[in-house]
């Protein structure tokens, strides 16, 4: 086989469609664990299969197995020893010329290729013939190893990076809490308020539609905004502003941003804008800006409590399809008003925790690129 040449997946694996096991035999406590369609990505199953199998369709754990209905995942089991069920598939490459885990993560992409064309009545089918017919651009297995090890460790990082931003965001929480409470218990007897009480200045961004490659400004729009409080900066559209525009519609560095429009489950996040570079942003966005007994990092931190997030989800409760919680509303949110020293100590203590975070940023920043280059050049 000549090097980096485009063959068919199907001449380089083995595929074992899972069996149709009687459901009679089908219970929670006894037998052999049974492998469906939605135990693939947990990893583990609560069906057992009580009665006569053949031994070809027991699953080892690191098996590769893709989903026949619905969403087609692969994933390798990560669960003990268990039954191979309907509409489930094993793959096995040949180890000759496939590596299992380049398989592993060129597989996905494909499938997802599938799913979008796969015309759908109920549910989408996926058919082993069309895993047969995908189309594979195959190096040396040198080279499908080395590629292979390098996104498992951008996969590592990129997991160690969520795990560590939740410990984070769960710390804060709770040092949020334990510095400030809450309206509702007032622990340290602070004055009670509004947020009107400390802030100076609030507008709402600008309407004027933007482009996906030209303008002067990059412009921060609902979905820039994470539910946890944090900033997404892949998706961004520009637009160009006057002088007189400039002022009412960028953002600097400390301003707060709140999502006036989404749905119920999602409207009123909030985040601190933390760039050193100017942006716009758009009309369903808030900017705040706080007054001298105010910090913004305070104000986010409790409208990304879990408190905060139950007092915005109560003002949208009546609410049927889009929510919207306009500056007046945001301003009348009670809010307590500890001393500014305590609301500054927050906000250093919230810096400390993103700038380690940072570490896990910069890592995966580069590993992430050097994956995304071997994945736009091996898997079309």
């Amino acid at each position: 086989m000549k090097k980096n040449q485009l063959v068919t997946l199907g001449k380089h694996i083995d595929i074992l469609s899972g069996c149709a096991f009687p459901s009679s035999g089908f219970n929670r406590n006894n037998g052999v664990p049974l492998i469906r369609i939605r135990d693939i990505l947990s990893g583990k199953t609560e069906t057992y299969y009580e009665g006569s199998y053949d031994l070809k369709y027991l699953i080892k754990k690191g098996d590769l197995l893709v989903g026949m209905d619905g969403d087609f995942n692969r994933e390798y089991w990560k669960g003990t020893d268990a039954l191979l069920n309907q509409r489930v598939c094993k793959i096995t490459p040949n180890p000759e010329t496939l590596d299992k885990n380049f398989l592993y993560h060129f597989l996905q992409k494909e499938l997802d290729k599938i799913h979008a064309t796969t015309d759908v009545v109920t549910v989408k089918h996926l058919s082993v013939k069309k895993i047969q017919d995908i189309k594979i651009r195959l190096p040396s297995l040198k080279e499908q190893k080395r590629i292979a090890a390098i996104l498992d460790k951008a996969d590592a990082i990129r997991q160690k990076r969520e795990q560590a931003i939740k410990l984070a965001d769960d710390f804060l929480r709770a040092k949020f809490l334990e510095m400030f409470g809450t309206p509702a218990n007032n622990i340290h007897r602070f004055p009670k308020g509004t947020i009107r009480d400390l802030v100076d200045s609030v507008n709402y961004g600008t309407s004027a539609k933007a482009s996906i490659d030209s303008g002067e400004y990059p412009i921060l729009r609902m979905g820039n905004i994470t539910y946890q409080g944090r900033w997404d900066f892949t998706d961004l559209k520009y637009l160009d502003l006057s002088v007189k525009e400039k002022d009412k519609y960028l953002v600097k560095e400390g301003d707060l941003l709140f999502n006036r429009t989404n749905s119920k489950e999602l409207v009123g996040k909030t985040a601190v804008y933390e760039e050193d570079r100017p942006m716009a942003f758009a009309g369903y966005l808030i900017r705040v800006r706080p007054n001298s007994i105010g910090n913004n990092y305070y104000i986010s931190g409790y409208l990304n409590s879990i408190h905060g997030k139950i007092t915005l989800m109560n003002m949208c409760k009546s609410i049927v399809g889009m929510a919207n919680i306009n500056a007046q509303e945001l301003q009348n949110i009670e809010i307590l008003i500890p001393p500014k020293h305590l609301q500054d100590e927050y906000e250093i203590i919230y810096k400390k925790i993103k700038k380690g975070l940072s570490i896990y940023d910069k890592s995966a920043m580069q590993l992430q690129l050097l994956a995304s280059n071997l994945s736009n050049k091996y898997f079309m």
